[in-house]
């Protein structure tokens, strides 16, 4: 028989507060969000209060410091103001970079064709399976199973691939539905006035796709009897379409628009910068007197429904404390990083030379504020500042750092300048391979490894040197 035994076991736990649980979802919160969340807080908490101040009439309900009254009724003693958010008081902040999504552009496009709803439903099942570059990478199908499996229609290939390349293909931005880059490609040329130059460009892509893609020029000439000067001229034609049609509209998001909002402003005068936070208010929160009247009434009370009053109060005032005192130090962590990240790159943000920014890592920043790194991710999360040279996310001041032939440490934002500078001053007929791109980096007193090259070249989406290859 199995024997049941007791033992004791000591172990160390680390638990967060309410308080700093609340302040660790604030600080990860970009400034429209917090909006949203704070007054979704004051409609929740009937407790709080962000009313301005009125004396004119002292038997109406007033806001009050809970200094006024002791821990033991019930009120933990507190009042916060860090600024007010009156409706004259409150700056408007600027919005940026708001773009009408790639999803919301197609299914605005597909209203506009007189389709049943059959066939309207099937459109946009395909519009919701494009990527965000505009390509339906999936097998038509198994695009049939799943449009019988989700949305109850039974159809077939032929029905589908009609669908798509009469009423998808037929949108703006044109190439959009395509299946692969030939087709993108194809169906932008088709929509242009059919010259000499388009024909041959169509007759490249349609015959001598893979010669073109491997930039072999010389059989491409042959195989289609072009001179030099008819495949220049359909280069050129080709080298102008858009092999990512969704990416025009929006890059990264294809359900709702972006819109971005600085939480901090760069402030420049006579080479002294400092930075502000105008664009965001915190409202005046307080407790209403009639609380504080209903705790005092209640005090020493044997009822049971003044009694479960009282409870729920302080409940709620509980929960302003903790609320209020998380906005504070958000606020005072968020001034703090910025603070220090300015100060670290103090040459930088004087004009906006990359070649001044220093290498820096969160734990660079962690170590001069005393926060934690994890504190710190969280801050640069989704923050923007504004700057007399453009606005920026703060995660873009962060790079790891390399030394140069003279042991100065550079940023890899700096070297990937100089990359991209040798790619752009080299001889298009005779592109730079990785291993060349190496020796150019060391005549300019970077010395890199060629894997890391590679690597940066792709962070640049600078393709291999056969690609670069011109006529």
């Amino acid at each position: 028989m199995a024997q049941i035994g007791q033992s004791l076991e000591l172990k160390q736990q680390q638990k967060l507060s309410p308080l700093q649980i609340q302040t660790i979802k604030l600080i990860e919160l970009p400034v429209q969000e917090l909006e949203q969340r704070v007054r979704a807080e004051l409609e929740e908490n009937p407790v709080l209060d962000d009313t301005p101040s009125s004396s004119k009439d002292d038997d109406e309900p007033k806001d009050i410091s809970l200094d006024e009254l002791k821990d033991d009724d019930y009120v933990p003693a507190y009042k916060t103001k860090v600024s007010n958010w009156g409706k004259d008081a409150r700056p408007e902040y600027d919005t940026f970079s708001v773009r009408q999504s790639f999803t919301q552009n197609l299914m605005n496009q597909l209203g506009f064709r007189n389709l049943d709803e059959r066939e309207h439903q099937i459109a946009a099942f395909i519009i919701g399976s494009l990527d965000e570059d505009g390509y339906l990478r999936r097998d038509l199908d198994s695009m049939v199973d799943d449009i019988a499996f989700r949305a109850g229609i039974s159809t077939d290939y032929d029905e589908v691939e009609k669908i798509l390349t009469g009423v998808i293909q037929e949108f703006e931005p044109t190439g959009v539905g395509a299946r692969s880059l030939q087709e993108c490609l194809l169906l932008q040329l088709q929509a242009c006035r059919q010259t000499e130059d388009v024909i041959n460009a169509e007759r490249i892509l349609e015959n001598e796709f893979a010669e073109f893609s491997n930039r072999h020029f010389q059989k491409i000439m042959a195989r289609l009897g072009l001179d030099e000067g008819q495949l220049k001229a359909a280069m050129a034609k080709i080298v102008k379409l858009n092999p990512a049609p969704g990416g025009g509209i929006d890059d990264s998001y294809t359900d709702q628009t972006q819109q971005i909002v600085p939480d901090f402003i760069l402030e420049e005068h006579d080479g002294d910068i400092s930075f502000s936070m105008p664009r965001f208010s915190i409202p005046e929160l307080k407790v209403n007197r009639k609380y504080a009247d209903m705790l005092e009434q209640a005090k020493g009370t044997s009822q049971r429904a003044q009694k479960e009053a009282v409870t729920f109060i302080k409940q709620k005032l509980d929960s302003a404390k903790w609320f209020i005192e998380a906005l504070k130090q958000r606020q005072n962590t968020l001034q703090k990083t910025m603070q220090a990240i300015l100060e670290y790159q103090h040459d930088y943000f004087l004009d906006g030379d990359e070649s001044n920014l220093r290498p820096m890592v969160l734990k660079d920043i962690a170590e001069k504020t005393g926060f934690d790194i994890s504190t710190i991710s969280r801050v640069v999360n989704s923050k923007y500042i504004e700057t007399h040279f453009g606005i920026f996310p703060l995660k873009y001041f962060f790079s790891e750092g390399m030394e140069n032939s003279e042991g100065e440490e550079v940023s890899t934002r700096e070297l990937k300048k100089a990359l991209q500078e040798c790619v752009d001053s080299e001889d298009k007929h005779k592109p730079l391979t990785d291993e060349q791109l190496v020796v150019e980096m060391e005549k300019r007193g970077y010395k890199v490894a060629r894997r890391t090259i590679a690597k940066y070249r792709g962070q640049l989406n600078i393709p291999l040197a056969r690609w670069r290859k011109e006529l």
